[in-house]
């Protein structure tokens, strides 16, 4: 008789109810590809966020409180704008409020910022080296999460915390080699020394 490990959803004979009791089994090519479209969009809304900071187009950056336009773009990191005052040094609320006030605009901070939304961006559009992005993002998240607490609309709970959770989710997934590059760098020298490169 043949066994099967507890966490096997394929059924036993192709149709009706899995060993652990689950009517459907989702096909492994549909769990790859989901993570791939999450992977895929996780990547673009990081690099959306660095262009928006970057150029300020006028979503989240170069906008005043009434809602106009800085057409001129003087927000813009490329015009001096800073990518993080406004966050840190108005947004910040909380036990860390006075570490995240005193960062807020530093060319450190804004540089390392700009950077990580750059490098996540990339690596999760191409699924390049996800491990390594998954974790950058996660750890991202979690520290905008922290500029906040309480979280507005939960005690605890906040699509930050839910970021973090879905890319180490889709880290543990190997989601690049999905529509992405992962499956064809694995095999370099480089990926097979440095399996974090993954």
């Amino acid at each position: 008789m043949a066994t099967t490990h507890p966490y096997d959803t394929t059924p036993a004979d192709g149709r009706g109810p899995t060993p652990t009791g689950h009517v459907d089994h989702v096909p492994r090519q549909a769990t790859a590809r989901t993570a791939a479209v999450l992977r895929i969009g996780f990547g673009l809304t990081f690099l959306w966020a660095f262009l928006d900071k970057l150029l300020a187009l006028g979503f989240s950056t170069g906008r005043d409180e009434t809602g106009v336009v800085d057409r001129l773009g003087d927000a813009a990191w490329i015009h001096g704008g800073s990518p993080t005052e406004g966050f840190l040094a108005f947004g910040a609320d909380g036990p860390f409020e006075g570490f995240y006030h005193r960062i807020a605009g530093a060319p450190w901070a804004d540089a390392l910022f700009m950077l990580g939304l750059l490098g996540i961006g990339v690596a999760l559009t191409l699924g390049i080296a996800t491990r390594l992005a998954c974790g950058a993002g996660a750890l991202l998240y979690v520290l905008m999460w922290t500029v906040v607490l309480p979280p507005e609309n939960h005690p605890v709970l906040d699509e930050h915390l839910l970021g973090a959770a879905t890319l180490v989710l889709l880290a543990l997934l190997a989601a690049g080699d999905t529509w992405g590059l992962g499956a064809r760098l694995a095999r370099t020298d480089l990926v097979r020394r440095v399996p974090a490169l993954r």
